[in-house]
């Protein structure tokens, strides 16, 4: 089970408890429920506080309302485990997710739109804010929430400019650049511009994420060089779990750390429809914008394991890690556009 299954399996317990009549006739169920990552220290991997959303509305406590909840999910499948904290969130712990295989599978059969909701809006409202970062902020927020299937609502969220002192940022920057400098932090506060922004090297996070993107396209294109393209999800020939330590490297030497990377990179692929929705939910683009510095940064990680070395002849193992690489790519591709950035190298 997904991040992304666990709020739709949330939203049907949810549906089937007002039908069942044990929430009241007062409760309503709601067409989505956000579930985030746990606090580091917390109970369980995900949690939601659904229950206290519906207590009012049924005239119940919110610790009865997410016993009985809890009840209802504790038997599904892929849900390990449900606790109760505090007032009355559930919190869960998943089973073991499923290979690689699962998530190329769902990458290619959305390609950018990995993430999205099933039916997402056409489009969002142009934003008419005059100042920059106003406008990139309401702008991201538009697209996240067409893209969630989410009401155009720009809410009251506040945005701090730019500081006088940080000039035009678009010409002493760029366009793109400028974007996730204003889209990078929290819009409550300050935005942080420095001449780090155009440097090409690690500490520039922005670059970071832009050339991940690109690298995993060269990828693709130096593979073709060699003669063999990304696996196929369906193609069995060889294990493809590449967490899987009984899964042959490219090279001895890279044994102990190529399941490390993979699950690293599988991970923030996992997480990434579930950033969509909180970033959507929150109208907080620094979310996905965060979540895309992590993605970028497990891919970097893995590169190295992807394509065959020396004398080494391409196999099934190679053509599995060439599309995880792959699908991380179309998946950074399509968070930067969302956020208004180009995507370089975009084939």
């Amino acid at each position: 089970m997904t991040p992304a299954d666990l709020s739709r399996t949330v939203v049907r317990a949810v549906r089937c408890a007002v039908e069942d009549g044990e929430l009241g006739a007062g409760a309503v169920v709601p067409e989505r429920i956000v579930v985030e990552r746990t606090r580091p220290g917390g109970v369980g991997e995900y949690a939601t506080p659904v229950a206290l959303r519906l207590a009012k509305a049924s005239g119940r406590a919110p610790a009865e309302v997410a016993g009985l909840l809890a009840r209802r999910l504790g038997g599904v499948a892929g849900i390990r485990h449900v606790d109760i904290t505090g007032p009355g969130f559930l919190n869960f712990t998943l089973d073991a997710p499923g290979d690689a295989d699962d998530v190329v599978r769902s990458v290619r059969a959305r390609g950018s739109a990995y993430g999205f909701a099933e039916r997402p809006r056409a489009g969002a409202a142009p934003a008419t804010d005059r100042e920059p970062r106003a406008r990139a902020v309401r702008e991201a927020v538009g697209r996240l929430r067409a893209a969630q299937g989410m009401p155009d609502e720009p809410g009251p969220r506040r945005v701090v400019p730019p500081a006088r002192a940080d000039g035009d940022v678009v010409r002493r920057f760029g366009a793109d650049a400028a974007r996730w400098g204003m889209l990078a932090t929290d819009p409550a506060g300050p935005p942080h511009f420095g001449p780090v922004l155009l440097v090409q090297g690690e500490a520039n996070e922005f670059f970071r994420v832009r050339y991940a993107a690109s690298r995993a396209r060269a990828l693709v294109r130096n593979a073709a060089q060699l003669g063999f393209d990304p696996a196929e999800p369906s193609e069995p020939a060889e294990p493809t779990d590449l967490t899987d330590p009984s899964v042959p490297a490219p090279h001895p030497e890279a044994d102990a750390d190529t399941s490390v990377d993979a699950a690293a990179l599988l991970g923030a692929l996992r997480e990434y429809p579930l950033v969509l929705e909180a970033a959507a939910h929150h109208r907080a683009p620094e979310r996905l914008a965060r979540h895309l510095v992590v993605l970028a940064d497990a891919l970097l990680d893995f590169q190295y394991d992807v394509l065959p070395k020396g004398d080494e002849k391409p196999s099934a193992a190679h053509r599995s890690r060439l599309a995880l690489a792959d699908a991380a790519g179309t998946v950074l591709a399509g968070g930067l556009t969302l956020l208004g950035i180009g995507a370089p190298d975009v084939v």
